[in-house]
């Protein structure tokens, strides 16, 4: 204990000068991430006593749960367990239903405010990691900035346990443990859908000139196409799965603001939407969109098809990215995805009817109303992958390979979106979109969410979890990343009150306790629908 204070004091001097105030936390497990794992892990370790620090870079906890996902990706609900299930049945309960899995972004944010009321959870907004004190395997504390004064670096969190929660993997990766960014090569884990994909869904059509002007190469391509030569099929690279925006729209009158020309416009960067349009032939909304409708006339807006909400091979750097240079990534996802909408309302080149079907659209006026009635969570689909313990690979998604230690159940396809446009055969083409499905649902290691044990023993990764690309192409739903933050955080507890690494707790009474105590609510009488499955 000395020695932890020892180096703790030393850091803080050494950091800051005397006369800066230091706020300092100590407490038991302090979970980086208010993403729906973040919460559900914060609320999983209160129930399981102990005292917890949940810190939100930004100013509102759910992530894409309240960032506009409300068209659940459920695969199979019967995956979908414990406080992960409890939460939808809660998400229906505010609907006069038993449960429901589509929903308001505001519904889902009062329902994890409401699973934080009432604890001692102390939440931590506007802050992000700065540093981590690490002693040899040990994480003894993190240092925190203010996301909107970063200069502000006077918070000190110690905690027994960390529970990395963020999208990004920010903390295991200051941590030192390692992990993947991109796609492996097929031959890695002995895959068959990893790697270059050249696929046919969301894909345009043959024959859509690349060229600013059609058929002369040497006047550059169109906004949007890469440079790239394709690689071989089953090639590893380091190109990321494409982000996007969960669009809520409304066509209510009373409750729609008009989608106005964003900051940034540039109309030039649509001109593939009005070729593929041509080439088409569809002059209806809905061909170029998911248009999933959601309660009071809402929407959760998706990508579909060759050109859509998908900002294609401009996210790579993302995950390594610095925070200055994440928002600017993210500031050109916005005027990208804004600039879309107003585009095919208001230019005068789109058909009439598809203008005339946008301008019955606008923003919500009761949702995001901090942010300009837009999410401000961009969909980071994938980042940073965890090399843990074990890797869940395409195998174990579709019952090749089984595990004994499985702390909850994967059940969505094998998805992954596409991760570059590109030239091929003087054709525009999309690249990396793999949907395989048609396997049960399959039980997700513990080893999974643990890092090696020579990198660090006190820390759980539920979200930036040990995966390969594919494989995290079907885990990466977020019923099922709320499942692994409470797994997490029983692991995390019974490691406490052990004295004893994460790697080294008893896998067999973390498995009976989520079986046992779903709910972390010492309910006797136990629906089973809420108990989870592990094989």
């Amino acid at each position: 204990m000395f020695t932890r204070l020892f180096i703790l004091c030393t850091t803080v001097l050494t950091l800051f000068s005397c006369s800066k105030e230091i706020i300092e936390i100590e407490i038991d497990v302090c979970v980086y991430g208010g993403t729906s794992a973040g919460i559900i892990a914060a609320y999983s370790a209160h129930q399981m006593g102990k005292t917890v620090v949940l810190i939100e870079p930004g100013t509102r906890l759910g992530g894409l749960t309240t960032g506009g996902l409300g068209k659940t990706d459920i695969g199979n609900k019967h995956a979908v367990t414990g406080l992960s299930r409890d939460f939808y049945r809660k998400i229906g309960q505010e609907y006069g239903n038993f449960e429901q899995w589509l929903f308001e972004p505001k519904v889902a944010l009062k329902v994890y405010h409401d699973f934080l009321e009432g604890t001692d959870i102390k939440v931590i907004y506007d802050h992000r990691l700065n540093r981590v004190i690490k002693r040899k395997s040990i994480i003894d504390a993190i240092y925190l900035e203010q996301c909107s004064n970063p200069e502000n670096t006077n918070t000190l969190i110690s905690a027994k346990m960390f529970i990395d929660c963020s999208y990004e993997g920010d903390l295991m990766a200051r941590a030192g443990v390692k992990y993947m960014v991109g796609r492996e090569d097929n031959g890695a884990y002995n895959e068959n859908y990893n790697g270059v994909q050249l696929l046919h869904e969301h894909q345009f059509p043959d024959s859509i000139d690349p060229y600013i002007i059609p058929g002369d190469s040497t006047s550059g391509l169109l906004w949007g196409i890469g440079s790239e030569s394709l690689k071989a099929r089953g090639s590893g690279d380091k190109a990321i799965q494409a982000y996007n925006y969960r669009i809520c729209l409304t066509d209510s009158a009373e409750n729609m603001l008009p989608i106005a020309r964003p900051d940034n416009y540039d109309s030039t960067h649509y001109e593939l939407l009005l070729r593929l349009i041509e080439k088409s032939g569809s002059r209806s909304l809905w061909d170029y969109f998911i248009w999933s409708r959601m309660p009071n006339r809402k929407t959760d807006i998706n990508n579909r098809g060759g050109f859509s909400t998908d900002m294609i091979g401009m996210n790579w750097s993302y995950p390594e990215a610095n925070y200055v240079q994440r928002e600017a990534i993210i500031g050109a996802h916005t005027d990208y995805t804004k600039g879309l909408l107003y585009f095919i309302g208001h230019d005068l080149s789109v058909p009439a009817e598809m203008r005339e079907q946008m301008l019955q659209w606008g923003y919500p006026k009761d949702e995001y109303i901090d942010n300009d009635h837009f999410t401000p969570q961009l969909y980071v689909r994938e980042a940073r992958r965890m090399i843990g313990e074990y890797v869940m690979t395409e195998n174990n998604c579709t019952g090749t390979v089984t595990i004994d230690d499985g702390i909850g159940l994967a059940a969505y396809t094998m998805d992954s979106h596409n991760c570059q446009r590109l030239v091929v055969n003087g054709m525009v083409k999309n690249e990396g979109d793999v949907q395989i499905g048609g396997f049960p649902p399959y039980p997700i290691s513990y080893r999974s969410i643990t890092p090696n044990r020579n990198e660090c023993t006190n820390l759980l990764v539920p979200v930036g979890l040990s995966a390969t690309h594919i494989a995290y192409g079907s885990i990466r739903m977020e019923p099922v990343f709320m499942v692994l933050g409470q797994a997490a955080a029983v692991a995390a507890s019974m490691a406490i009150d052990a004295s004893v690494s994460v790697q080294t707790i008893d896998i067999m009474d973390l498995q009976h306790k989520l079986i046992s105590d779903p709910l972390l609510d010492g309910a006797i009488e136990l629906d089973s629908v809420l108990i989870p499955k592990f094989n």
